[in-house]
């Protein structure tokens, strides 16, 4: 007996899946996955047959969960837009999902742009469209936070470490010079760094007494962030250093402008016999938030000997 076969079943107002499955013009087999996945539970299922039925006012969710998979919309999210029903709410939901879909897409095209013309040798045409230059850093006092971060974390983290460090900085004689990121390891998507934000101030003594407060002299602490994640502070003496550099705009911040950006300079420091002496580094020394996409905002920089 198949379990389209006619049985005694409660409600003569139910659907055998095949029925059900030719009037959502579906298959019986994508309603066995939605119904194994959470996303759509037949109305009644015979316990000793363990047949499915289902209800004709089920075929518009069974038709909105088979187009949401189609949209490659994750099994989670597609739960949430069905139990939120019809109304703005779904709706709402499903343009947060969309909205990060074409997000990611612009990103990927962008990063293929950039490849091809790696791949195609090109690549020293697009370095030429970043102009290098070197600067005298003096020895500076810096208060920093240090923190594995995967790629998709890393611009949320930049943002709220370096404010955290500000604020700090008010209580050891201000700031003295450009906050800055140091990457001691590659930082993607498969690896996570880590990464250093670093604020310099003018007061050695406050921040060693900051530092203090915290715990260890040297401020070794660390917190549990979201991810289990966990982040150091630390206060340290940082030698004077040149730095090779290159200014972006806020829009080349983005992955992956900005890797061309550091490529450019590795390609400088090469022709002219120059070697990293530590980690690269990205100083910020605009207002983010009031920047404009073309604004300088970034100076994509290495130590150098």
């Amino acid at each position: 007996m198949t379990e389209d076969a006619v049985v005694d079943v409660p409600d003569r107002d139910l659907l055998t899946i095949g029925a059900f499955a030719a009037r959502a013009r579906l298959s019986a087999k994508a309603l066995r996955l939605y119904d194994r996945l959470g996303l759509l539970s037949p109305a009644y299922v015979d316990e000793v047959t363990g047949y499915r039925y289902y209800r004709a006012g089920q075929v518009e969710q069974a038709r909105l969960v088979a187009m949401l998979r189609q949209l490659d919309m994750p099994l989670a999210r597609i739960a949430e837009v069905v139990a939120a029903g019809d109304g703005p709410t779904a709706a709402e939901l499903l343009g947060a999902y969309w909205a990060d879909v074409e997000a990611r897409v612009a990103g990927q095209r962008t990063l293929a742009e950039y490849l091809r013309g790696r791949l195609s040798g090109r690549s020293s045409e697009m370095y030429r469209k970043f102009a290098v230059e070197t600067v005298d850093v003096p020895e500076q006092v810096v208060i920093t936070e240090k923190r594995h971060t995967l790629a998709d974390e890393l611009p949320t983290w930049i943002g709220a470490a370096l404010g955290r460090l500000e604020e700090v900085a008010r209580e050891c004689g201000g700031m003295t010079g450009v906050p800055y990121v140091a990457y001691h390891a590659e930082v993607s998507m498969e690896s996570d760094g880590p990464a250093e934000a670093c604020v310099p101030v003018a007061d050695e003594a406050a921040a060693r007494a900051w530092a203090e407060r915290w715990g260890s002299p040297l401020v070794e602490r660390s917190r549990e962030l979201g991810g289990g994640r966990a982040w150091e502070t630390a206060v340290r003496v940082e030698p004077a250093r040149r730095l090779a550099y290159t200014r972006i705009t806020k829009a080349q911040v983005a992955h992956p402008q900005i890797l061309a950006a550091f490529e450019a300079v590795e390609e400088w420091m090469a022709a002219r016999g120059l070697a990293a002496a530590g980690p690269c580094r990205e100083l910020y020394f605009a207002d983010w938030g009031a920047a404009g996409a073309d604004d300088p905002v970034c100076d994509v920089a290495f130590p150098v000997s």
